[in-house]
């Protein structure tokens, strides 16, 4: 594959992924009650929700801009599998089954982000 396309798919990919990490911190700032609920059910403080939602939203623009990619494509990774074990506990509940898989998934795409690195493009080393 040519390098420059190997690279725009790079940075196609890490935006897409830090989309969705976009969506989790406009999700836990907008409607922070659900995750506070959540994470009460498993005795965790609410207010954890706030550092998190700054962890999801500061991790996407590292994905984008390109400070750090390895470092911060191995931190979500670790997130997405930790968090898997919130979604675990509710099992009963055939979606959040999905979302382990899909979290696990995800974790597996920023494994070989991180050992790839970002390519080219990105703004900041």
């Amino acid at each position: 594959m040519h390098p420059k396309l190997t690279d725009s798919l790079n940075l196609a990919g890490r935006i897409l992924i830090a989309l969705l990490f976009f969506g989790g911190a406009a999700q836990k700032v907008t409607d922070p009650q659900i995750v506070e609920q959540m994470i009460g059910w498993l005795g965790l403080p609410g207010w954890l929700v706030w550092p998190v939602a700054l962890f999801n939203l500061i991790a996407a623009l590292a994905l984008i801009f390109g400070p750090r990619v390895q470092l911060w494509a191995v931190l979500l990774a670790g997130y997405c599998i930790f968090t898997s074990w919130f979604h675990w506990q509710l099992r009963a509940d055939p979606w959040q089954v999905t979302i382990v898989v899909k979290n696990w998934a995800i974790a597996g795409g920023l494994l070989i982000l991180a050992a790839q690195g970002p390519g080219r493009f990105k703004l900041w080393r």
